[in-house]
């Protein structure tokens, strides 16, 4: 079944059509919510509530861009939502001169490693570090829109992506 047959199925509240799509997509989802979400049930409890709100709101995709990225989009704001509430983002650190160039040397470190690492790696560091790197790295969020996703400074955002960049770094060493 093609993604337009998948999607207009939906649209039509095809069972058939959203099992297909649950199957399609739930892996590659799946490894999203676990870059954000360190426990495996709690990311397949995000990922179930991600796609259901995306299988319940299919009507409001209309066809411009990808289908999956507008997919993602709700997975990411679910994975999101669930670290607001469990997670205090406030916590800061005070940014210093060695912190120039910080989004050039997060690209670098992503660059280097493999799927599984980077997993791995990521399960290692505290929860606001490692959304951090993901919405800045991963997600390609700028830090104006990290901060507002998270209700944060952008101060914030950069000091926890140069520490998750550091403790990354010496994760590797």
């Amino acid at each position: 079944m093609t993604e337009l047959e998948l999607i207009d199925g939906c649209r039509k509240d095809n069972r058939i059509a959203q099992k297909l799509l649950f199957e399609r997509y739930s892996p590659k989802f799946f490894g999203v919510c676990k870059r954000y979400i360190k426990q495996r049930e709690d990311a397949e409890d995000i990922l179930i509530e991600a796609l259901y709100k995306a299988i319940a709101n299919i009507g409001s995709y209309k066809g411009e861009g990808s289908f999956e990225g507008w997919m993602r989009r709700i997975v990411v704001n679910e994975c999101l939502m669930f670290l607001r509430k469990q997670t205090n983002f406030r916590l800061t650190a005070e940014l210093d001169d060695r912190f120039h160039g910080i989004e050039d040397d997060a690209l670098n470190i992503a660059e280097q490693l493999a799927g599984q690492d980077i997993l791995g790696l990521l399960d290692k560091l505290p929860t606001g570090y490692r959304t951090v790197f993901n919405l800045f790295v991963i997600e390609g969020f700028k830090h104006r829109e990290i901060a507002e996703q998270l209700n944060i400074s952008i101060n914030t955002s950069k000091s926890q992506l140069i520490l998750a960049k550091e403790k990354l770094r010496n994760l590797l060493n």
